[in-house]
């Protein structure tokens, strides 16, 4: 798919510098922003990170035999001054905008996925439901911000059939700024949790910012969110006045319950065989958990809305991702690796899927960062459910300045410890374990816990 100079003109103005007679040999292949990846015919364009300048690549690219760059206004002295080239005021405005363009010549449905938590975990099981379709492309690991967005868009193909995307935020106008470069056509809002409380303050605020994937969305499309958060749906008709799925996982146990009328789509989960019952279709799913399951509903309801026709029964086995919903045995214990990132209501959702597991039950928890203000409100939460609980014991991972007050706190339960160096967590899980035993790793991605798994036995 190629980009041509009318084309560039219209979005970045006009070209400098370039001689009449080349005029209809200045088209390319493809945008790029790196340097190590460029081809002569793509267009190169200099943005300036948080570590890196594109500007400082300019002459490995010139080397390459670039036919122009895009270029932040003042940067001009870098390139020869007869050298054609787009000036622009800011280079990551220019590539949002190049992104759109390709979005626009792209004739595929994109799905845009947001949420506190199961973002990721939620993309990938649409991504493999929709392979019925044909070819998928779905955004490379937490390729969900800025540049990570417009970068999945600009790699995708026409023989493509469905783009999905994640989309993360760190503030307000963010996932505003990623819809109105991408304008999906479907959009899933996971949950509204507590993750980056500390950044944005509130739940409500978190509920704003998710919404705002919404704004830019297909007139013609629909936003699938959870049922009963109500203040979602309230803020959701602020943004969105189209259409809206609501989706509902119960227990099998409950599968006799009858749905109120503004239930669009209900589920029942049998963790026995790891089975779900929607509608008249049965679906067995490789991750464990209630919490998995209704990513998979999400999965589902995309999928029925692209026309995916699925068998009586259906069985997926999903890749595991690096630190989440991975199983590793050793000859002693089991170790369930969720250890990527952590927020309250994931922390929940994995120590109830440990405890489903047979044997005694050990928890190695890293702090959750992000919390802000509310950090030991919701850490006192954690520990009280882990106290309630029949988990052995909790190592408990926090910084060295509040190493104190939560020992002070847990100072009379018995099963837990509280260290601050996540080098001194294998020799005390390894003293306590006995064979058979079901070990959880869970944490913020400040701890990188997965450094120390090699060393639990």
């Amino acid at each position: 798919m190629e980009f041509s100079l009318s084309e560039l003109n219209e979005v970045l103005g006009q070209i400098k510098n370039l001689e009449e007679g080349k005029k209809d040999l200045l088209n390319f292949k493809n945008i790029s922003i790196d340097s190590r990846n460029f081809l002569k015919n793509d267009l190169f364009i200099a943005i300036k990170g948080t570590n890196f300048d594109g500007h400082s690549f300019l002459p490995e690219v010139l080397n390459k035999g670039v036919k122009s760059v895009v270029i932040k206004e003042g940067m001009e002295k870098l390139l020869p001054s007869d050298f054609p080239c787009w000036v622009v005021n800011d280079t990551l405005e220019a590539f949002q905008k190049l992104t759109l363009l390709k979005r626009k010549k792209l004739n595929v449905p994109i799905v845009a996925i947001t949420g506190s938590v199961g973002k990721t975990t939620t993309k990938q099981m649409i991504g493999e439901v929709l392979k019925k379709l044909g070819k998928i492309k779905i955004s490379h690991a937490n390729f969900n911000n800025e540049i990570g967005v417009g970068l999945t868009i600009l790699d995708t193909d026409v023989k493509d059939k469905v783009l999905v995307l994640e989309m993360g935020m760190r503030g307000l106008r963010q996932i505003e700024n990623l819809s109105k470069y991408s304008e999906p056509d479907i959009a899933v809002i996971t949950n509204i949790g507590t993750a980056h409380i500390g950044l944005l303050g509130s739940k409500k605020n978190i509920t704003y910012a998710k919404c705002e994937i919404c704004k830019f969305l297909n007139p013609k499309g629909v936003v699938i969110i959870p049922a009963n958060d109500l203040f979602l749906e309230e803020t959701l008709k602020k943004y969105w006045k189209g259409r809206v799925i609501k989706v509902e996982l119960f227990n099998i146990e409950n599968q006799k319950k009858s749905f109120k009328k503004d239930d669009n789509l209900g589920g029942f989960y049998n963790p026995s065989n790891k089975t779900i019952l929607i509608e008249e279709n049965t679906f067995q799913i490789s991750f464990n958990g209630f919490h998995n399951a209704s990513n998979f509903l999400f999965a589902y309801a995309v999928a029925k809305e692209l026309g995916v026709e699925f068998a009586n029964f259906n069985k997926f086995d999903f890749a595991n991702l690096e630190g989440r919903n991975k199983i590793l045995k050793s000859v002693k214990t089991t170790i369930y690796d969720e250890s990527y990132n952590a927020s309250p209501e994931s922390v929940k959702a994995c120590i109830e899927n440990l405890l489903e597991k047979p044997r005694n039950h050990f928890f190695i928890f890293g702090s959750m960062q992000e919390l802000g203000k509310e950090s030991e409100k919701y850490h006192k939460e954690i520990f009280r459910l882990i106290n309630n609980s029949v988990i052995e014991k909790c190592v408990f991972i926090c910084d060295k300045k509040n190493v104190e007050f939560y020992s002070n706190y847990l100072k009379d339960k018995k099963k837990f410890l509280v260290l601050n160096n996540i080098n001194d967590v294998p020799k005390e899980i390894n003293k306590s374990t006995k064979k058979g035993d079901s070990i959880l790793i869970k944490g913020s991605r400040y701890w990188h816990l997965e450094k120390i798994i090699p060393l639990i036995n």
